[in-house]
Formats: C-alpha cells, sequence, structure tokens
C-alpha cells in the first residue's frame, strides 16, 4: 500500500472526537460497524474555505454530494451557505430533501440521462454540460436552460496530471478548447444569455500550486471568450480536488495561499477584462467531510500463517480506498492510542478478495480479539462507495452534533433491503431471518 513503510515509524497525532468511555456507550446502541461524522469538525472545515476566498466579490461552494451522499450532512453545509455539485438525480433529490435547489445546485453532466436533466431542470439547477454534443441531447429531451455551462478539459496545455483523475487526455471528462468556444457561440445562437465556466484537473491534491494554476487557465480562457463572443460569465467554477492529510505527517492544503494565489490573478486577469464580478465557485467534498468521518470495527479474528492477520467486522464494501486506489488510512486502537506499534498486521475484512484488506504490513500496537479499530478519514468516499458483492450489507451512518448528541443518520442495511429487488417463484425468505449488524429481527 501507498506508503505503508514511510507511515510506519510515525506515533499517529491523529484524534477521535469521543472519549472511549463515551465511543464504547455509543458502541452498546449502534453496534459495529458503522461510519461516525462529526458537525462542527465539518463546519470548521466549510470556514476555513470560506475564510481563504473572503475577499472575492461573490463565493460558493457547492458541496460534491457524492462524497457524503446523506442530507443530514448536506443540510450543515447547507445551513452556513454551501450549494451542491450533483452528478446524478439520487443526488439531485438529496439536494432537494436537504433544501438547496435553484442555481445554488450544478448539476455536471456526465453521459447523463435525459430524465435528470429534467430533474435538474425542475429544481432550477445550473446545468454544467461535459460534451458539445449535450447541447442538441438537452434541447430534444428536455429544454434549453436558462443558464448553461460548459467544462472545459485542458489536455491543450497540460501533459501531466493529478493521479487520481490522470491526464487530461486521457481523461473522459470535458470539451476541447476549440469545442469550448464553438458550444457558447452555439448557446448564444440559440438564445441562451446566462453562462458559466467549469473545470476540474486534481482530486486528492495538497499543492496550493495546482489550485493557482487552475484558476490562472481558466480566468485566461474565460477572458479570450469574453473578448471573442463578449460573454459576460457569471460564475467560474474551478472544481473541486482538494486533498486531505490521509498520513500522520502530512500537512493540509494551504488554502490562505491559495486563496492569495487567486486573488492576485483575479485582479491581474479578469478585472482587466471586464469580469471583475463573476461569481467563482468550487466543489469541494473531501475536504469538508473527509476529515470529519471514521469508520468503526470490531476485530473478530486474529490468524497467523505467513503473516499476522486482523480481521475486522467490516470489509471492503464499507471502506474501499485502500483496495481501489492502493490508499492509506491511518488506524489507532481504541484505549491503545498511546501504545508501541511494535507488531506488524494485514488488518483485513471478509470478502472473498484477497485485496479486501485496510492496511498492510502496518505497524500498529499488540491487537486482541474484542478490540475495537479506528479507521480514521472516512467521511468522504467511504460509505458513499459501498457495494454489496457477497451479500455484504452496508454500515449505519452516525452525526456526533454539536451539543455532542450521537443520532444515527442512516440505519444499516438489512438482508430485507438486500433482497427486496429480487423476485424468485421459488424462493422463500423468511424476513424474520434478516440480519440487521449484530441482531436476528
Amino acid at each position: 500500500m501507498t506508503n505503508e513503510n514511510h507511515a510506519k515509524t510515525f506515533h499517529t497525532p491523529k484524534t477521535f472526537p469521543l472519549p472511549e468511555a463515551e465511543l464504547r456507550e455509543v458502541i452498546k446502541k449502534f453496534p459495529t460497524p458503522f461510519h461516525i461524522y462529526d458537525e462542527k469538525n465539518i463546519r470548521e472545515n466549510f470556514r476555513k474555505l470560506r475564510e481563504a476566498f473572503a475577499w472575492a466579490p461573490d463565493f460558493r461552494e457547492h458541496f460534491a454530494i457524492k462524497a457524503t451522499p446523506n442530507p443530514y450532512i448536506v443540510e450543515i453545509l447547507a445551513r452556513d451557505g454551501a450549494g451542491t455539485d450533483c452528478s446524478s438525480i439520487a443526488e439531485l433529490f438529496i439536494s432537494e430533501a436537504a433544501g438547496v435547489v435553484g442555481e445554488k445546485i450544478i448539476l455536471t453532466s456526465n453521459d447523463t440521462p435525459a430524465v435528470e436533466f429534467r430533474k435538474a431542470l425542475e429544481l432550477g439547477a445550473i446545468i454544467n454540460l461535459d460534451d458539445i454534443t449535450h447541447i442538441d441531447y438537452l434541447e430534444r429531451n428536455a429544454r434549453l436552460p436558462e443558464i448553461i455551462s460548459f467544462r472545459y478539459n485542458p489536455a491543450d496545455i497540460m501533459n501531466d496530471g493529478n493521479d487520481i483523475i490522470g491526464r487530461p487526455a486521457d481523461a473522459k471528462y470535458g470539451l476541447t478548447r476549440n469545442q469550448i468556444f464553438e458550444a457558447y457561440k452555439i448557446c448564444l445562437d440559440k438564445g441562451i444569455k446566462r453562462f458559466g465556466l467549469h473545470t476540474m484537473i486534481a482530486s486528492n491534491e495538497r499543492k496550493a500550486s495546482t489550485f493557482i494554476y487552475t484558476a490562472r487557465i481558466m480566468f485566461e480562457l474565460a477572458a479570450k471568450i469574453k473578448n471573442q463572443l463578449g460573454i459576460n460569465f457569471e460564475f467560474i467554477n474551478l472544481g473541486g480536488g482538494l486533498g486531505i492529510p490521509y498520513l500522520p505527517d502530512e500537512l493540509p492544503v494551504d488554502l490562505k495561499m491559495v486563496g492569495d494565489g487567486v486573488k492576485k490573478l483575479f485582479y491581474e486577469i479578469l478585472v482587466p477584462s471586464g469580469l471583475g464580478n463573476v461569481r467563482l465557485a468550487m466543489e469541494s467534498g473531501r475536504a469538508m467531510t473527509g476529515p470529519a468521518g471514521w469508520l468503526v470495527s470490531t476485530v473478530l479474528h486474529k490468524k497467523n500463517t505467513y503473516k499476522s492477520y486482523v480481521g475486522l467486522d467490516s470489509c471492503m464494501s464499507d471502506l474501499m480506498r485502500p483496495a481501489l486506489y492502493d490508499a492509506y488510512h491511518h488506524i489507532t486502537i481504541l484505549g491503545k492510542e498511546n501504545a508501541p506499534c511494535n507488531e506488524i498486521y494485514d488488518v483485513t475484512g471478509s470478502l472473498c478478495e484477497n485485496n479486501d484488506k485496510f492496511a498492510i504490513d502496518r505497524h500498529l500496537p499488540h491487537i486482541d480479539v474484542g478490540d475495537i479499530v479506528i479507521i480514521h478519514d472516512t467521511g468522504a468516499h467511504g460509505h458513499a462507495m459501498g457495494f454489496n458483492y457477497n451479500g455484504k450489507l452496508r454500515s449505519a451512518e452516525l452525526l456526533i452534533r454539536e451539543n455532542g448528541k450521537v443520532e444515527m443518520i442512516r440505519r444499516a442495511e438489512t438482508l430485507s433491503d438486500y433482497f427486496a429487488t429480487l423476485e424468485f417463484p421459488n424462493a422463500r425468505l423468511d424476513i424474520r431471518m434478516c440480519v440487521h449488524s449484530k441482531k436476528l429481527l
């Protein structure tokens, strides 16, 4: 796994928001495994982003719902002024349920079916198209909106890319530079008068320079489009991609440096071009909720063969980032946070897949069956990426409110949920045997 050997020499500064005794009481009420989020932490992360762009004439964070698709989480951010970034009809419904409607929603199209465009238009959302052919598709299958945006793929000026998104030339997203100009001209000819511009270059990036460079690309492009077509953009969306420090010795993105760098370019490029009133937007997901979430599990088994294994009551269906991206997530053992990490384990789940591992050759304290394992920084792209391979059931989601109260914001799946879409004439599924966490219904 990425940086496993690098990480093993560090004592963790990572913390969990509840004391040991309180967490054990929570586990009595809500059996493991579960993802748990901290409201205070989420709001603090959003405050830092807002402060970095407080200088801007207008700034909007469109929270990327895909990171943590739960209306309780969306509502927390919405209370502080965030909008939403949606890319599916389910995410549009989540946004609506949380009270985020109108142009606070941006639907970023990605091979989008007509029904999703129609729902977005019903909600008054901003439509952000991913391809020039989508103009005709949208007009034929729904209608053209009052405001439209296009996603730019900067492969014409960028050869290298982020590890997760990859090289722009290999990415399925966005329009070429020539297509961008043509797309806006088509929309102007069709009578659309309000426009935005969007890109998304990086994911989980912690270098401030990446986001400043993104701003330069977008500001220069907006200025050229205005010069050639006379478009006064209402917003420029710089995308998301703000990374978080998964490793204990990593530093977070320097948001002040990002904000200051973008500000310099704003006054250097946009203001002289007559775009000094443009709204800046981002669509951060991971940076808002990632560090504010944890996967809490119980050790079920220990196995010693050619290696030492610790088997949890969670698995890759609860957190697939380590298997999918070779990603590092820090692990602590409840009550043993300050114990020496002098044993080496593979921390695994129960799927019939050998990559169902949360950690490989990880230096940890001595672990016993029954220990509580806390996997850090799972608040984004954790529960959201769950699946049902092997018939595994997705865990519950809990929320620590600012007053310290813990509530369940999504129950764990049951076998009745798993079989709900299956109709087979000779199958007799006894709902009384459906498993909810550790309890038989």
